[in-house]
């Protein structure tokens, strides 16, 4: 028997997999390069690094970037050796917010350094506490 339901919808080519290993800003460029050439980007985590994808999706709308889509919520069953365990998983779907292209541009004009476009006071603001409970 093979683990997973035989009707899976297929992958959304704008996916990113969030883990809790790697810091939420880090998603940050590449969720902006999805939002760019597909117009929409689905953060999808299991288990812990769900409050990483939810503080990706917080910082992504804090600076008028995205907007949500929709949210959905499920228990993805996992196969071991000998036995089944379920997690929990979120996926958010955001798009493009109308303002997305300006925004853009300005953080384009004005030089912002950084591999995520953001100043490190700025990602603490837009993360308040999620960075801490994703251990």
């Amino acid at each position: 028997m093979e683990p997973g339901p035989s009707n899976a919808a297929p992958l959304h080519p704008a996916r990113i997999l969030i883990s809790s290993a790697r810091k939420p800003v880090s998603y940050i460029n590449l969720a902006k390069r999805f939002l760019s050439e597909h117009g929409e980007v689905q953060l999808s985590a299991l288990g812990i690094a769900i409050a990483s994808a939810v503080a990706v999706a917080e910082i992504l709308k804090s600076r008028g970037l995205a907007v949500e889509k929709q949210i959905v919520t499920a228990l993805e069953t996992l196969a071991d050796d000998n036995r089944t365990r379920q997690k929990p998983k979120l996926e958010i779907m955001l798009t493009k917010s109308a303002d997305f292209e300006t925004i853009i541009f300005k953080e384009t004009q004005e030089g912002v350094q950084g591999s995520s476009g953001l100043h490190a006071d700025e990602a603490e603001a837009a993360l308040g506490g999620l960075a801490l409970q994703d251990t």
